[in-house]
């Protein structure tokens, strides 16, 4: 089992303050968005088996079946195949989609086939894989997070009482659900940028002065003046997850992160395909290509106990990653986790002995296949995993 040690993220939506809390670190004044746990190439964990750092990536890949276990790397190949990451909003993140496995393979032979570089900004697909992925607040957490009835959303955009909002409201009356969402994303993204920041001023007007479920998209407004993710943010669920519960985020879902702190997990992908609320490429066709135009609630997820010692499961319809928690109350008896498959273990708050190891929140563990672990002490774990 490893200690390890991670990297923080400074993206600039991070925020300032609430990694540093967790950790117990003052602040550095810069946002730290952030923290990766697992194996990833753009910043893997580093662990040290008595000869120094190393990355966790190179440990994997020197003895891919002794750290993964066989049937880990007969279904997922030699590489751990979820990313870990404790993420924390400041603002708004994209507006986004993932695509499904099928799209990503394709997408990426046929960038790889154009020659696109890889480090592009226009570039849709770094990767081969899907990117399915859940978020599991820690503290009330905001987002936005699939398709509203199509009536709902024209209901929103009337309370507006915006002009050039109008022919939106009455495709969405017009026309049945598929086809109402596509067509008022697609002339919301593909309007003159010039008019429809016109529009987006106007309606965050409007929204500020509305207030209550309005008030999100002032604040996006505020972010992104002018954007047409504002707008295309409107036809979306507006999510706020208290500590505890989580949203699973498939592939073709729209959503995006608005504020918060969070234990995210995801399957090992960068692709990304990007609506607004950005200053970065936008690729409407192939967006388009990607989303599922389906209406739906969000479905938020609570933890549901899964066996006799107290583990509580986050069901997600995927292999890749499973994330479960374990909440230990002082006085309680040690738990044994299974060990057929590899893991990584989050402190969260409390301190957890975990074998050797002591964690306080916002530290972790990489425990290899095979590996028997006793949980102890008091406090909150999360258990990152994979279904071999």
């Amino acid at each position: 089992m490893d200690r390890l040690s991670n990297t923080v993220r400074p993206y600039a939506w991070g925020s300032t303050t609430a990694i540093p809390d967790l950790l117990g670190t003052a602040p550095t004044g810069e946002p730290q968005a952030e923290m990766w746990m697992g194996a990833h190439p753009g910043a893997p964990s580093r662990v040290d088996r008595g000869t120094g750092e190393q990355p966790l990536s190179a440990v994997i890949e020197a003895a891919p079946e002794a750290e993964l276990g066989e049937a880990a790397v007969r279904k997922f190949g030699p590489r751990l195949p979820f990313l870990l990451k404790i993420l924390a909003a400041g603002a708004p993140l994209s507006l986004q989609v993932h695509p499904n496995l099928a799209q990503a393979k394709e997408g990426y032979a046929a960038e790889e086939a154009r020659g696109v570089p890889l480090d592009a900004p226009h570039r849709n697909y770094k990767d081969a894989n899907h990117k399915p992925e859940l978020i599991c607040a820690l503290t009330p957490f905001d987002g936005l997070c699939g398709f509203r009835a199509p009536a709902e959303s024209a209901d929103t955009l009337a309370a507006l009482e915006v002009d050039s909002l109008k022919p939106y409201v009455d495709l969405l009356h017009a026309h049945p659900e598929e086809a109402a969402l596509r067509e008022v994303l697609t002339a919301v993204l593909t309007a003159d940028r010039a008019e429809m920041a016109g529009t987006v001023t106007a309606a965050a007007a409007a929204a500020e002065r509305l207030g209550g479920a309005y008030a999100p998209y002032a604040g996006l407004a505020h972010h992104y003046p002018g954007d047409p993710g504002v707008i295309a943010a409107m036809l979306l669920n507006y999510v706020r997850l208290q500590p505890g519960e989580a949203l699973f985020l498939g592939a073709g879902v729209p959503h995006a992160y608005l504020s918060g702190l969070g234990v995210e997990i995801m399957a090992n992908s960068d692709n990304v395909l990007r609506c607004g609320l950005t200053p970065k490429h936008v690729d409407v066709p192939e967006l388009l290509r990607v989303v599922r135009f389906e209406a739906g609630d969000p479905g938020v997820l609570r933890p549901e106990a899964s066996s006799p010692d107290g583990e509580e499961l986050y069901n997600t319809p995927i292999d890749e990653f499973r994330l479960s928690r374990h909440v230990l109350a002082e006085g309680a008896a040690p738990r044994t986790l299974p060990s057929a498959t590899p893991q990584i273990l989050l402190c969260t708050a409390g301190r957890v002995s975990v074998g050797e190891h002591t964690l306080a929140p916002g530290e972790s563990a990489f425990v290899p296949a095979g590996e028997s672990v006793q949980l102890s002490g008091t406090g909150t774990l999360f258990r990152a995993t994979v279904v071999a």
